[in-house]
């Protein structure tokens, strides 16, 4: 099955399976999980069965199988960068360009 072919109910079914495997091959109950998880039993159920599910619930049982590889392979290498502050930034570097032109010192002599 080519990716970027794949809806959202076939990945949400792959991801759900990846748990169920991940899971029995950790010798855990689904209650198990959902205890070390910190999250419900339903929301396991839930996961496994790719009805859906939180982010948060997500990231808990991905932390509580050790697979947090599959959450850094999501996340932007390096620091986040606030796209407010690359605003401010660009925006400050533009008033200094300006600024420096504004005052640049008047040629003598020319006509």
């Amino acid at each position: 099955m080519e990716s970027r072919h794949t809806t959202t109910s076939e990945w949400e079914a792959r991801v759900g399976l990846a748990i169920r495997v991940l899971r029995q091959g950790a010798d855990l109950t689904q209650a198990e999980l959902a205890e070390r998880a910190n999250v419900s039993l339903s929301a396991v159920r839930y996961l496994e069965a790719g009805k859906g599910s939180s982010l948060s619930t997500l990231v808990r049982i991905a932390r509580a199988l050790d697979r947090t590889e599959w959450l850094e392979s999501l996340a932007p290498p390096g620091p986040a960068v606030s796209p407010i502050a690359l605003l401010h930034a660009r925006r400050d570097a533009e008033r200094g360009a300006k600024q420096r032109v504004r005052h640049a010192p008047a040629r003598r002599g020319a006509t």
